[in-house]
């Protein structure tokens, strides 16, 4: 849920907006390559509930960007809404992730409806940024999500996890496919990831680590039907369960820019 399937985005569109958000205005980055950083391959974005109109990301983001901007993106599911503000947490858990930001005084949730178009051979994204106002987050975030530092030391441990939940499911075995695109994710850079140059290098890390590793639970829980009957019935799975969590979490701490380390 947190990507959509045939996009050039592996990192979540959520994690890129407020990373790219946050960077902007203290480094300078032209409005161009950060729009080009979180579009992608999309179709350019709108942004609804900003203003009386519909407007593109472009005018949102130039207008978010005038005044020192705090930014944190969250990837909720059923059962984990860690800091999602109640207002927006079923929008939220539907698409899988939302922004929340503070700019000039004034605190929103960002939510992505993204609606694909197009065949599996050439398609394409349309993306809507719905956006409401909400009461201050800084202190359920803060106290949800952790530091960096913790973020880091998971990641470790769901990595340790996710080897040794694959080896138990002998993804190998039944799934080859899934075990060759598993090995490759393990040694390659996530699609769509070229982090603003004044990302400190830490937080970068954790994005890529995260994202590989939500990818590999993505693949290791799927099966040929499209259900998730391993995750459902296999208790080996509660570990890659377990790793999700853990990954989502850190892509948390590491998109939100007033978390310490």
């Amino acid at each position: 849920m947190v990507r959509t399937t045939g996009s050039a985005h592996d990192v979540p569109r959520s994690v890129l907006l407020a990373v790219w958000l946050d960077a902007r205005p203290s480094a300078g980055i032209p409005l161009d390559r950060a729009l080009n950083a979180i579009q992608l391959d999309d179709e350019p974005h709108t942004v609804a509930g900003w203003a009386e109109e519909e407007i593109s990301l472009r005018a949102a983001l130039s207008a978010w960007s005038r005044h020192p901007v705090v930014c944190a993106a969250l990837l909720p599911v059923p059962g984990d809404v860690a800091g999602v503000p109640a207002a927006v947490s079923a929008a939220a858990v539907e698409a899988g992730e939302c922004v929340l930001v503070e700019t000039d005084g004034r605190f929103f949730a960002a939510v992505p409806a993204v609606e694909r178009f197009g065949s599996v051979y050439e398609s394409g994204h349309l993306v809507r940024w719905d956006v409401r106002d909400i009461p201050s987050w800084r202190t359920a975030v803060l106290g949800q999500v952790g530091s960096l530092a913790d973020a880091e030391r998971r990641l470790r441990t769901g990595l340790l996890q996710a080897t040794e939940a694959l080896a138990a499911l002998d993804v190998a075995r039944w799934r080859p496919d899934a075990a060759e695109a598993i090995a490759g994710l393990r040694r390659t850079t996530p699609a769509g990831w070229g982090p603003p140059p004044s990302l400190d290098a830490r937080r970068a890390n954790v994005i890529a680590t995260a994202t590989r590793l939500l990818a590999i639970v993505r693949l290791a829980t799927e099966d040929d039907g499209g259900a998730v009957n391993l995750w459902q019935a296999d208790q080996r799975s509660t570990a890659l369960r377990e790793v999700d969590r853990i990954a989502r979490h850190a892509l948390a701490a590491a998109s939100t820019s007033l978390l310490g380390a």
